[in-house]
């Protein structure tokens, strides 16, 4: 049999869904263990792979299969999201706290599961890929605790405990709640929070419906929104690692957004540090404030002659 049909074998063997059986599938699990058409499977390797440049391109120059370069979502969505479900991928091995959309995401082989690929061939295969499926459960489990501790947690006013997804912009969200707010909106509560791998990961729909701001259209809210009863005024506030500061485009959105709300409305964009804020200083929109993670006490004001108030 050629390496592409075997390769098929080892996937149904080790539980894939029939979708998953098919050639680019086949292709990702060949190139995840470095295997060319004459090799064997005993000499499978580990190697960390990105999806365009590590994997498509293995699969062009060991197989001469070109996808064209739209196909690297449907590999990742299609193929390896399943092999990462099913223990047989690991997602950012080398570096796990790497956020959800970054270009440096990577896959390998898992060793669980090339322990158990090495044996196709043998008279032990069949007894280690039933011994793997018995496990795969408790596995997936191992792996979920695994990813869970490069979790960022977040602790909100009344003690609980939100859990956002590995990354710098979440590092950046994280403070606003816990070290912005304190100082500059105490007593606030938080009415929404998004997160990079779920959008709308904390949501107060009652109290964002009874200032006037359509829950229906979360996703166009900022990363964090915050409400101060005692002086009724609403935070908006947008976590910035790489780009949507609050600019004047963005000001227009908002207020479109919130025409119904009547609170006072203070827009802030948070940066990690001074170095970041640099980059996009010249889009910040005026009569806005600007806060750095990384100099918490202090606020910059692109107000005028006002510090921060409402608009």
């Amino acid at each position: 049999m050629s390496k592409l049909t075997e390769a098929q074998e080892i996937l149904k063997g080790l539980g894939l869904p029939t979708a998953q059986q098919n050639e680019m599938s086949a292709l990702t699990l060949l190139a995840l263990c470095s295997l060319k058409e004459k090799d064997e499977w005993k000499n499978a390797t580990r190697t960390s792979m990105g999806v365009s440049k590590g994997i498509m391109q293995y699969m062009e120059t060991n197989y001469k299969r070109k996808y064209a370069a739209n196909t690297r979502e449907t590999v990742r969505r299609q193929v390896l999201h399943q092999f990462v479900q099913a223990r047989i991928a690991d997602y950012n091995p080398d570096q796990p706290d790497l956020p959800v959309n970054s270009p440096r995401a990577h896959y390998a082989i898992s060793n669980e599961a090339i322990a158990v690929i090495k044996k196709y061939g043998t008279s032990t295969w069949k007894a280690a890929s039933k011994k793997f499926l018995s496990e795969v459960a408790n596995l997936s489990k191992t792996y979920a605790k695994e990813r869970e501790t490069n979790m960022i947690p977040v602790i909100l006013q009344d003690g609980s405990v939100l859990k956002l997804s590995a990354g710098k912009h979440n590092q950046v969200q994280a403070a606003i709640i816990e070290q912005f707010a304190p100082r500059f909106a105490k007593g606030a509560t938080l009415l929404y929070l998004g997160d990079t791998a779920k959008k709308d990961l904390f949501i107060n729909k009652e109290y964002l419906e009874s200032l006037g701001i359509p829950i229906d259209q979360h996703s166009k809210l900022p990363d964090v929104v915050i409400y101060d009863h005692a002086r009724c005024w609403l935070f908006l506030i947008e976590a910035v690692t790489s780009h949507g500061p609050v600019s004047p485009k963005r000001i227009h959105e908002l207020e479109d957004l919130l025409k119904n709300c009547k609170e006072g409305k203070i827009y802030v964009t948070a940066f990690p540090d001074m170095a970041e804020f640099k980059k996009h200083s010249a889009n910040i929109a005026w009569e806005t404030e600007v806060w750095l993670m990384d100099m918490p006490d202090h606020m910059i004001h692109f107000n005028g002659d006002r510090f921060m108030g409402p608009r």
